[in-house]
């Protein structure tokens, strides 16, 4: 540091001491140098002596070498091949190795493609699952096992698509064959209930028999029924015996269901097959457009249904899950609301009572059968209830021209019988009884005409198509009673009583005709009571049960014969007319003519003739015709009397009015009708009598004396009327 500070001549004597030290060092080194240079010469000397030595030795190792070389290439090319030859063993050895390793790999997935090929396609997934989880694992450094492993996949989705196919297959298969499925299960169910009938009908013969024998009976009698229904179906309907799995295959299903669960999406396939399922049972459910026309239209659209619950219900049992109880119920109540509001409008349709009744029995036997397979049914039957009164209005329809026909093609007089066979066979047809009838001798008439037995016929006949819809409809034998006792009811006051009114008041039915339709009905009302005990026999019912309805068939004859009095009383007055209006009276003549007019007279002919004829009605009836007539022919020459047309009378006129009114008592105090006490009959002419009197007698004085007395002579007598009668 002081070589460097400002001090004088620092840095001369820094040199100065620096090459006094370099002197020092030098002298050390010569020191140094001459203490070894002896033993560096000696080295020297012995090192170029060892040179000779070592030029010996190079020469001799250099030959040794040469000649051990050349000794050793042999064993080096042998050592060469041992250690290829230990090379390639290893390699062998590890290649057997990793064979022994891939192998099993190959074939597993040769046994896949083999599976695929012949379309084991669940073999082929399980197959997959050990080769993803147990054989891949081990050699996945391979590519080869690469390309495996990316091929799986794809081959799954290739077995999805193949069964997703199969099962649309499948799908349309039961589509096309539902119907067939559901007209072997119908015909099943039909010859099952038929089979339970014929086995009940054959305990109720055996019933109270000994138990025994019974019951081996019994046995014989199903084993025959059995053998002679199987033989019937092996030689005319072999294909009845088939079963839904004999006309389908369900292995589709199965399968595919199976591989979607192995690959994790049953879930997935159970929604698509449902969702399917319900668009199918939609088309099944939506019935042709013409299918009122024909039972078969209604045959056909029932064994669809039927058939698709039937494959559903196998679907059901044969799998887990794919189908459960709450899925198959809810598809059922949804196709029996779509089923009720089909057949009751496609029924509403239907105006044939044996398209109707062909429809019920389909319906029952549809019913049946789906509740053979655990449906409920219930409303089924409440909507037969329905179609029941429509049943009865079709009915009623087609008897109503029944009843038309036979009252067009009736004659109106008694039925004659020569003989006893006549009267036995019209008889049995009707229930007769006349004790005064029966004591005549052949030939004789029968009161009523020939539609009394007709109508009775087909009263019964009514009864019996009412009697064929109450059938198999799970019904007590007392709610049937009272379905036919309703039904008949509906005939009796509503049909035939529409067809009676209309018949009267038609213009082509005389006196006689309306004389004969009141003996008609009084006979058919006697035989309503008949009409209950046949209704009773076929339903097992007695008539002193409680709830049993009666018919209204006293009601339904008494309007009708009602209706027929009325119109005889209209059609008497009516004719009464007629005559009236050809009387052709000279109002100014001097003198009467000293007789009764003709028109009177022809007039009280037709009045006795037609009142003959009544004799076969009933006392009152006859009685009030009678009166009824004479009242409206009073009732008419008075009128004619008070004209206001007329405006002058003679003297001569009145006495030839008088001549006819005179008839006209005659014929009244003759009794044209038995039964009148006294002079009845006449009193209908007394207003006539008393003012003729006053007028031919000219008794003006006592008529004004006794005016308004109880006694008076011309009590009947009315002021206005006499003074209208005196001014003319």
């Amino acid at each position: 540091r002081s070589v460097y500070d400002d001090q004088p001549n620092a840095h001369q004597r820094f040199m100065e001491k620096l090459d006094a030290c370099i002197r020092n060092h030098d002298r050390e080194i010569e020191k140094m140098c001459n203490f070894h240079h002896q033993g560096f010469v000696d080295a020297i000397t012995e090192l170029l002596k060892v040179r000779a030595d070592a030029e010996k030795l190079k020469v001799q190792v250099t030959d040794t070498n040469r000649r051990l070389q050349d000794a050793g290439k042999e064993v080096i090319a042998q050592t060469e091949e041992i250690i290829r030859c230990r090379v390639q063993q290893r390699n062998i050895t590890t290649v057997v190795e990793k064979l022994q390793l891939c192998l099993p790999v190959l074939e597993m997935y040769s046994k896949l493609k083999e599976q695929m090929n012949v379309k084991r396609y669940y073999s082929a997934l399980k197959t997959m699952e050990q080769l993803e989880n147990l054989y891949l694992p081990r050699v996945s450094q391979y590519r080869f096992c690469q390309i495996m492993i990316e091929n799986l996949p794809k081959l799954r989705e290739e077995i999805k698509e193949i069964s997703m196919s199969d099962l649309k297959d499948f799908l349309e298969s039961i589509r096309k064959h539902s119907d067939r499925i559901g007209e072997t299960a119908m015909k099943q169910a039909q010859q099952q209930k038929t089979f339970s009938t014929a086995l009940q009908k054959q305990n109720n013969v055996n019933y109270g028999r000994n138990m025994h024998l019974g019951r081996s009976r019994i046995l014989e009698s199903k084993n025959e029924i059995t053998l002679k229904r199987t033989f019937e179906e092996d030689d005319e309907h072999e294909e009845e015996v088939l079963t839904a799995q004999d006309l389908v295959d369900f292995s589709p299903v199965y399968r595919c269901l199976h591989i979607y669960s192995v690959l994790g999406d049953g879930e997935i396939f159970e929604n698509y097959y449902r969702k399917q399922r319900r668009k199918q049972a939609r088309l099944v459910l939506q019935p042709q457009s013409s299918m009122h026309e024909t039972v078969e239209g209604y045959r056909r659209y029932f064994s669809q249904i039927v058939g698709f619950f039937v494959v559903e219900d196998h679907i059901l049992h044969v799998t887990q899950g794919l189908v459960t109880r709450t899925y198959t119920d809810e598809l059922w109540n949804m196709a029996l609301s779509k089923i009720i509001a089909v057949l009751r409008t496609h029924s509403s349709y239907c105006s044939d009572p044996d398209l109707v009744l062909e429809l019920k029995n389909l319906i029952v036997v549809f019913a049946d059968t789906l509740q053979g397979y655990g449906f409920p049914v219930n409303r089924l039957f409440d909507l037969l209830f329905e179609i029941r009164d429509q049943y009865n209005e079709t009915l009623l329809k087609k008897w109503s021209g029944l009843f038309r026909d036979i009252f067009e093609a009736d004659n109106y007089s008694p039925i004659p019988v020569a003989n006893e066979e006549e009267y036995k066979i019209v008889v049995s047809k009707f229930p007769f009884q006349d004790p005064e009838l029966d004591k005549q001798s052949f030939p004789k008439k029968l009161p009523m005409s020939q539609s009394v037995p007709q109508i009775y016929i087909q009263v019964k006949e009514f009864i019996y198509a009412s009697l064929k819809f109450s059938e198999s409809l799970h019904r007590s034998s007392t709610e049937i009673d009272d379905m036919l006792r309703k039904s008949t009811n509906l005939l009796l006051t509503r049909t035939l009583s529409s067809c009676l009114q209309n018949l009267i008041k038609k213009p082509h039915i005389g006196l006689t005709e309306l004389v004969q339709i009141i003996i008609n009905t009084t006979h058919l009302e006697q035989a309503c009571k008949y009409l209950e005990d046949f209704i009773s026999n076929i339903t097992n019912i007695s008539q002193v049960t409680v709830h049993t309805a009666r018919l209204y068939g006293l009601s339904t004859f008494k309007d009708a014969r009602h209706a027929a009095e009325g119109e005889i009383y209209t059609k008497l007055n009516q004719k009464i007319d007629e005559f009236i209006q050809i009387a052709d009276y000279d109002w100014t003549m001097s003198e009467s003519d000293g007789r009764a007019s003709g028109y009177l007279m022809d007039l009280i002919n037709f009045l006795r003739s037609t009142f003959q004829v009544f004799t076969h009605l009933p006392g009152k009836v006859a009685q009030t015709a009678c009166m009824s007539a004479c009242q409206h022919l009073s009732t008419s020459l008075m009128q004619m009397l008070l004209d206001s047309e007329l405006k002058q009378i003679s003297m001569g006129a009145i006495q030839q009015f008088n001549l006819d009114v005179i008839q006209c008592e005659l014929f009244a105090s003759s009794e044209p009708v038995p039964g009148f006490q006294g002079d009845t009959l006449q009193l209908a002419f007394i207003d006539l009598r008393q003012l003729l009197d006053l007028f031919m007698v000219w008794d003006w004085s006592t008529y004004l004396a006794d005016y308004g007395q109880a006694t008076s002579k011309y009590l009947r007598v009315n002021p206005s009327t006499a003074l209208t009668l005196l001014e003319k």
